[in-house]
């Protein structure tokens, strides 16, 4: 069971993270050069609508497998390193943060979007953009400690 979950741990963070960098560094600097406001503003709602789903799946698996670990592999929270500790502490910031992304400013961008208020829209757009960031940053960070924790903290 503990391969299993390791994995699933593993493919859902490269979803979540792999999706933001990709989302981030690639298609945002195409969509801007591109696209005018409105079909930019479409094109983003349309992709969050699509993506976000796998997020919340990848987040949930995220967190029941890590805290299965926890529990099961390694015994509980005082018994593993503190690279656990910090990936669990930031893990829970991103799903704090991508949980108000997509309760506020999506749902924000999405009416101003069936509205076709598009500075509406694109100040919504930068918050999540600002937000996405933040989230690909901390999940990159998450990686590092996950890669180098064994050897650094042990």
């Amino acid at each position: 069971m503990i391969p299993i979950a390791i994995s699933l741990h593993v493919l859902s963070s490269i979803i979540w993270v792999g999706g933001m960098f990709f989302a981030y560094l690639v298609l945002r600097p195409i969509a801007a050069h591109q696209f005018e406001p409105a079909e930019r503003l479409t094109l983003w709602n349309n992709v969050f609508s699509t993506f976000f789903p796998w997020v919340w799946c990848a987040a949930l698996i995220l967190l029941t497998t890590g805290l299965w670990l926890i529990f099961n592999k390694f015994g509980g929270m005082k018994f593993v390193g503190p690279h656990i500790h910090i990936m669990l502490s930031i893990g829970l910031i991103m799903i704090l943060i991508f949980t108000y992304v997509f309760f506020a400013p999506t749902r924000r961008l999405s009416r101003a979007v069936s509205q076709s208020n598009w500075p509406e829209g694109a100040k919504n757009l930068n918050r999540i953009r600002l937000l996405i960031a933040t989230n690909l940053i901390l999940g990159l960070i998450v990686i590092v400690v996950a890669s180098i924790g064994p050897y650094f903290f042990n």
